[in-house]
Protein backbone atom coordinates (compact mmCIF):
# COMPACT_ATOMS: atom_id res chain seq x y z
CA UNK A 1 0.00 0.00 0.00
CA UNK A 2 1.71 3.00 -0.75
CA UNK A 3 1.95 6.21 1.55
CA UNK A 4 -1.06 8.43 -0.61
CA UNK A 5 -3.37 4.82 -0.41
CA UNK A 6 -3.19 4.51 3.32
CA UNK A 7 -3.43 8.62 4.19
CA UNK A 8 -6.81 8.16 2.29
CA UNK A 9 -7.89 5.28 4.29
CA UNK A 10 -6.95 6.69 7.87
CA UNK A 11 -9.46 10.14 6.13
CA UNK A 12 -12.00 7.23 5.40
CA UNK A 13 -11.78 5.97 8.91
CA UNK A 14 -11.73 9.34 10.80
CA UNK A 15 -14.73 10.68 8.59
CA UNK A 16 -16.52 7.69 9.58
CA UNK A 17 -15.75 8.22 13.27
CA UNK A 18 -16.59 11.38 13.25
CA UNK A 19 -20.30 10.78 11.06
CA UNK A 20 -21.12 7.98 13.35
CA UNK A 21 -20.57 10.13 16.54
CA UNK A 22 -23.24 12.53 14.89
CA UNK A 23 -25.52 10.67 14.06
CA UNK A 24 -25.65 8.89 17.57
CA UNK A 25 -25.72 12.11 19.25
CA UNK A 26 -28.62 13.21 17.19
CA UNK A 27 -30.43 10.20 17.68
CA UNK A 28 -29.76 10.69 21.50
CA UNK A 29 -31.38 14.06 20.95
CA UNK A 30 -34.62 13.37 19.72
CA UNK A 31 -34.66 10.36 21.64
CA UNK A 32 -34.25 13.34 24.94
CA UNK A 33 -37.27 15.44 23.05
CA UNK A 34 -39.75 12.83 23.02
CA UNK A 35 -39.50 12.05 26.14
CA UNK A 36 -39.62 15.37 27.65
CA UNK A 37 -42.72 15.96 25.20
CA UNK A 38 -44.34 12.14 26.98
CA UNK A 39 -43.75 13.61 30.29
CA UNK A 40 -45.11 17.38 29.65
CA UNK A 41 -47.77 15.43 28.31
CA UNK A 42 -48.84 13.36 31.07
CA UNK A 43 -47.96 16.31 33.58
CA UNK A 44 -50.80 18.66 31.18
CA UNK A 45 -53.24 15.55 31.38
CA UNK A 46 -53.58 16.37 35.29
CA UNK A 47 -54.66 20.20 34.57
CA UNK A 48 -57.85 22.19 35.21
CA UNK A 49 -59.78 22.63 31.61
CA UNK A 50 -58.59 25.04 29.59
CA UNK A 51 -55.51 25.59 31.57
CA UNK A 52 -52.52 26.69 29.88
CA UNK A 53 -49.67 24.26 29.58
CA UNK A 54 -46.73 24.15 32.23
CA UNK A 55 -43.39 24.31 31.47
CA UNK A 56 -43.47 25.75 28.21
CA UNK A 57 -41.45 29.31 29.25
CA UNK A 58 -39.55 27.83 31.79
CA UNK A 59 -37.33 25.07 30.43
CA UNK A 60 -33.62 24.75 31.33
CA UNK A 61 -32.22 23.49 34.11
CA UNK A 62 -34.32 23.88 37.18
CA UNK A 63 -31.38 25.55 39.38
CA UNK A 64 -31.39 28.23 36.59
CA UNK A 65 -35.15 28.69 36.71
CA UNK A 66 -34.49 29.23 40.64
CA UNK A 67 -32.22 31.67 40.32
CA UNK A 68 -34.41 33.31 38.67
CA UNK A 69 -37.17 32.81 40.44
CA UNK A 70 -34.48 34.43 43.32
CA UNK A 71 -33.69 37.39 41.55
CA UNK A 72 -37.25 38.41 40.04
CA UNK A 73 -38.27 38.51 44.11
CA UNK A 74 -35.36 40.31 45.28
CA UNK A 75 -36.16 43.53 42.47
CA UNK A 76 -39.58 42.95 43.17
CA UNK A 77 -38.99 43.53 46.82
CA UNK A 78 -36.49 46.19 46.35
CA UNK A 79 -39.09 48.01 44.04
CA UNK A 80 -41.95 47.78 45.47
CA UNK A 81 -44.02 50.34 43.09
CA UNK A 82 -42.72 48.82 39.89
CA UNK A 83 -45.46 46.94 38.28
CA UNK A 84 -43.48 44.64 35.62
CA UNK A 85 -41.18 43.48 38.93
CA UNK A 86 -44.01 42.56 40.39
CA UNK A 87 -45.59 41.05 37.35
CA UNK A 88 -42.39 39.30 36.51
CA UNK A 89 -41.82 37.85 40.05
CA UNK A 90 -45.64 36.16 39.83
CA UNK A 91 -45.34 34.62 36.33
CA UNK A 92 -41.91 33.28 38.00
CA UNK A 93 -43.47 31.92 40.98
CA UNK A 94 -46.60 30.62 39.11
CA UNK A 95 -44.40 28.62 36.80
CA UNK A 96 -42.51 26.57 39.75
CA UNK A 97 -46.22 26.11 41.31
CA UNK A 98 -45.37 28.45 44.16
CA UNK A 99 -49.16 29.71 44.00
CA UNK A 100 -49.65 31.62 46.87
CA UNK A 101 -46.68 33.61 46.55
CA UNK A 102 -47.63 34.40 42.47
CA UNK A 103 -50.71 35.96 44.19
CA UNK A 104 -48.80 38.08 46.69
CA UNK A 105 -47.04 39.46 43.70
CA UNK A 106 -49.97 39.58 41.78
CA UNK A 107 -51.71 41.47 44.52
CA UNK A 108 -49.03 44.30 44.50
CA UNK A 109 -49.33 44.53 40.76
CA UNK A 110 -53.02 45.14 40.99
CA UNK A 111 -52.50 47.71 44.00
CA UNK A 112 -50.53 49.33 41.28
CA UNK A 113 -52.76 49.04 38.31
CA UNK A 114 -56.07 48.13 39.35
CA UNK A 115 -57.98 48.22 35.83
CA UNK A 116 -55.28 45.73 34.38
CA UNK A 117 -57.52 42.93 33.24
CA UNK A 118 -54.25 41.00 32.81
CA UNK A 119 -53.22 40.98 36.47
CA UNK A 120 -57.21 40.35 37.48
CA UNK A 121 -57.54 37.25 35.34
CA UNK A 122 -53.68 35.98 36.50
CA UNK A 123 -55.21 36.45 40.31
CA UNK A 124 -58.12 34.08 39.46
CA UNK A 125 -55.91 31.84 37.63
CA UNK A 126 -53.12 31.61 40.19
CA UNK A 127 -55.97 30.93 43.26
CA UNK A 128 -57.50 28.46 41.30
CA UNK A 129 -54.36 26.58 40.59
CA UNK A 130 -53.88 27.62 44.31
CA UNK A 131 -57.48 26.00 45.12
CA UNK A 132 -58.92 29.11 46.79
CA UNK A 133 -61.84 28.78 45.35
CA UNK A 134 -63.55 31.93 46.98
CA UNK A 135 -60.81 34.16 45.81
CA UNK A 136 -60.46 32.80 42.32
CA UNK A 137 -64.40 33.03 42.23
CA UNK A 138 -63.93 36.95 42.85
CA UNK A 139 -60.84 37.60 40.90
CA UNK A 140 -63.04 36.03 37.60
CA UNK A 141 -66.01 38.00 38.03
CA UNK A 142 -63.92 41.50 38.25
CA UNK A 143 -62.52 40.31 34.95
CA UNK A 144 -66.31 39.56 33.92
CA UNK A 145 -67.74 42.42 35.07
CA UNK A 146 -65.58 44.76 32.89
CA UNK A 147 -65.16 42.27 29.98
CA UNK A 148 -68.16 39.95 30.08
CA UNK A 149 -67.28 37.84 27.15
CA UNK A 150 -64.33 36.33 27.82
CA UNK A 151 -64.48 32.79 27.54
CA UNK A 152 -60.98 32.23 29.33
CA UNK A 153 -62.26 34.22 32.78
CA UNK A 154 -65.20 32.09 32.20
CA UNK A 155 -64.47 29.25 31.40
CA UNK A 156 -62.12 29.12 35.05
CA UNK A 157 -65.06 30.48 36.67
CA UNK A 158 -67.04 27.61 35.72
CA UNK A 159 -64.50 25.34 37.18
CA UNK A 160 -64.21 27.22 40.10
CA UNK A 161 -67.88 27.17 41.09
CA UNK A 162 -68.36 23.46 40.62
CA UNK A 163 -65.48 22.73 42.87
CA UNK A 164 -66.98 25.28 45.25
CA UNK A 165 -70.67 22.86 44.87
CA UNK A 166 -72.63 26.06 43.56
CA UNK A 167 -74.89 24.58 41.39
CA UNK A 168 -76.87 27.41 40.48
CA UNK A 169 -74.07 29.70 39.55
CA UNK A 170 -72.01 26.93 37.67
CA UNK A 171 -75.52 26.35 35.69
CA UNK A 172 -75.35 30.22 34.80
CA UNK A 173 -72.13 30.28 33.90
CA UNK A 174 -71.88 26.96 31.91
CA UNK A 175 -74.95 28.50 30.42
CA UNK A 176 -73.11 31.77 29.08
CA UNK A 177 -70.20 30.02 28.00
CA UNK A 178 -72.45 27.56 25.87
CA UNK A 179 -73.84 30.97 24.31
CA UNK A 180 -70.64 33.19 23.87
CA UNK A 181 -68.01 29.63 22.87
CA UNK A 182 -70.33 26.98 21.62
CA UNK A 183 -67.58 25.63 20.46
CA UNK A 184 -65.62 25.28 24.04
CA UNK A 185 -63.94 21.67 24.72
CA UNK A 186 -64.45 21.58 28.65
CA UNK A 187 -68.67 22.13 28.07
CA UNK A 188 -69.23 18.49 28.16
CA UNK A 189 -67.01 17.65 31.23
CA UNK A 190 -68.61 20.56 33.16
CA UNK A 191 -72.15 19.58 32.14
CA UNK A 192 -71.19 16.35 33.40
CA UNK A 193 -70.19 17.30 36.75
CA UNK A 194 -72.83 19.55 37.28
CA UNK A 195 -75.75 16.77 36.41
CA UNK A 196 -73.77 15.15 39.28
CA UNK A 197 -73.59 17.73 41.68
CA UNK A 198 -77.28 18.63 41.24
CA UNK A 199 -78.12 14.93 41.85
CA UNK A 200 -76.17 14.64 44.71
CA UNK A 201 -78.12 17.91 46.61
CA UNK A 202 -80.92 16.17 45.51
CA UNK A 203 -80.38 13.01 47.76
Amino acid sequence: MTRDNLLFAIIGLLLGFIMGFLLAGSITQREAAQRAGTNQAQASQNLPPNHPPIGGDQGGDPQQVFQQVQAAMKQARENPNDFEAQLTAAKLEYQVQRYDQAVEYLLKANQLKPDNLDVLAMLGEANMDGKHWDAAAKWYRAVLTKRPDDPTSLDGLCFVLLNMGDAKGAEDAINKLAKIDPTNQDLSQFRDRLSQLKSSKSK
